[in-house]
């Protein structure tokens, strides 16, 4: 049986993402679950999440825990798997032992599996012996082993491979990203699908499983390009027993670099999806620049929603070509997200950071919570991240006399600090009406007009003064919210101090 490409459309596209739970999510794994997310929710098919966790090695439950926790953070709901069900159930591939063997024993027996035998070192001989690279690898010769020859090397103890017995044809395929692409004859070896022992390989369950589930389109990384001879051949055997009735549509991703122009690995801090979730990137800021890795919206947009996304987004517009992940890029979109925010929302985001910063202490007083909600909105406007708050408000939340004075702050103060200081205290002292408008107003009479000071360098004591940094929220609002006691206080604290 010769298996056609699907044709499918609309709402009977079904993709998949299948990651191996071998440690913290990957920003590019998370790319490549985004891009497929997105595929469906564009044609209204279905996302179908699969564990690959046959490695009892590396495959550990909290790394399986930890890839729930990341698609249910980023809002890239699956329609079946895991905690959700479905028609194919289980979708853990370590619950499905009883489903490949079956499909294992009925390959075997129509033909398209066979027996092998030969150890890595015999078959570098036997490359030797006919004049070949030892490192050639296998060369299919056990195809048509006599049963005297199987039945010397089971009494010998071995314990056969099964190989899949690969179509003697080019294997092409046409990419939706990268265009037709060919494997000529003889190029794809028979590749063992089960181990010694029983245990079938990723090579054949993964494809074993598309099939079964009815994947249609099969998004993923370029990495995984060369593999796809061996699941076209499994396909085509698959299709000869009657479980696979197509063949899927191919979609090989870019690669996500890092610094240098290196593939970005998981021992790059930079590939670590939590880390920078705690360095206060929100959902919406990360999954947007993430797109940007491979996929644009268009040529003069950088910032979009993911609605916006999901209505334009065509894999077959994917750059073949690889994207590298610009950190400050990164921030720069996830601070453009955080604006668009209503500023409860801001607020409420931001509040575990604080929380987890020691700023604030739950439950947080009323004083507290008026004193935040003021600060806020002259916050939201100037950060990247969510985790740039607690350094930056920490000031409003302190005693006057516990305000230390960072050593970037100090070296800003001139021998004129002293006199800025005064005429401030003094301009302050007789304010009436304690707000804004007022104390900026009064401030800029005593020391740009009156002492002639450029506001550069007029105001910079005391922003050091009511903060202790070099760089706070604005100073006017500060000192409201402050208000005129604390704000005063701390003033003449620094000037004591000079």
């Amino acid at each position: 049986m010769t298996l056609s490409v699907t044709d499918a459309t609309g709402s009977d596209v079904r993709v998949r993402f299948c990651p191996s739970p071998t440690g913290t999510p990957h920003v590019g794994l998370v790319r490549t679950a985004l891009f497929n997310w997105a595929y469906a929710r564009h044609h209204q098919g279905a996302f179908v999440l699969r564990i690959e966790d046959t490695d009892q090695e590396r495959d550990s439950e909290e790394s399986y825990q930890q890839l729930l926790e990341a698609l249910r953070w980023l809002g890239l709901n699956w329609d079946e798997g895991p905690e959700m069900g479905g028609p194919h159930e289980p979708y853990r591939q370590s619950l499905r032992s009883d489903i490949y063997a079956e499909v294992i024993d009925t390959l075997l027996q129509a033909g398209h599996l066979y027996e092998s035998f030969v150890t890595p070192e015999e078959m570098a001989a036997i490359n030797v012996a006919n004049g070949r690279d030892p490192k050639q690898g296998y060369d299919n010769h056990e195809r048509e082993l006599s049963a005297q020859q199987r039945q010397a090397y089971l009494d010998e103890g071995r314990m056969p491979a099964l190989r899949l017995r690969v179509p003697e044809v080019d294997l092409s395929f046409s990419d939706l990203i990268r265009g037709d692409v060919s494997f000529p004859q003889g190029s794809t070896i028979d590749f063992v699908a089960v181990r010694g022992g029983g245990k079938p390989l990723y090579t054949f369950v993964n494809p074993l499983d598309d099939a079964l589930m009815g994947i249609t389109h099969v998004l993923r990384g370029e990495d995984l390009l060369s593999s796809t001879p061996r699941q076209l051949a499994l396909y085509h055997a698959l299709g000869e027993v009657g479980i696979a009735h197509h063949l899927p549509r191919f979609a090989h991703l870019p690669y996500v670099m890092g610094e240098g122009n290196k593939k970005l690995s998981k021992r790059d801090v930079e590939s670590n999806l939590f880390h920078h979730r705690d360095r206060g990137f929100i959902a919406e800021g990360l999954l947007n620049y993430l797109s940007l890795l491979g996929w644009s919206l268009a040529p003069d947009r950088d910032v979009f929603s993911m609605d916006e996304m999901v209505a334009a987004f065509d894999v077959t517009s994917v750059n073949p070509n690889p994207a590298r992940f610009d950190l400050k890029k990164a921030e720069s979109i996830n601070g453009d997200h955080l604006r668009l925010l209503s500023p409860e929302d801001f607020q409420a985001r931001t509040l575990p950071y604080l929380e987890s910063a020691g700023v604030l202490s739950e439950p947080v007083s009323e004083e507290d919570m008026a004193k935040l909600t003021q600060i806020m909105p002259h916050v939201q406007e100037r950060v990247g991240l969510l985790g740039e708050v607690p350094d930056l408000i920490r000031f409003v939340f302190l005693a006057d006399d516990a305000i230390e004075i960072e050593a970037d702050a100090r070296k800003t103060l001139q021998d004129s600090s002293a006199s800025v200081l005064e005429a401030a205290i003094a301009a302050l002292e007789g304010l009436e009406t304690w707000n804004t408008a007022s104390v900026e107003d009064v401030l800029r009479a005593a020391i740009v007009e009156t002492m002639e000071i450029s506001p550069r360098h007029a105001f910079g004591p005391l922003r050091v003064a009511i903060s202790g940094r070099r760089i706070s929220p604005p100073l006017f609002e500060s000192m409201e919210v402050l208000g005129r006691e604390s704000s005063l206080a701390r003033l003449r604290r620094l000037r004591a101090a000079l």
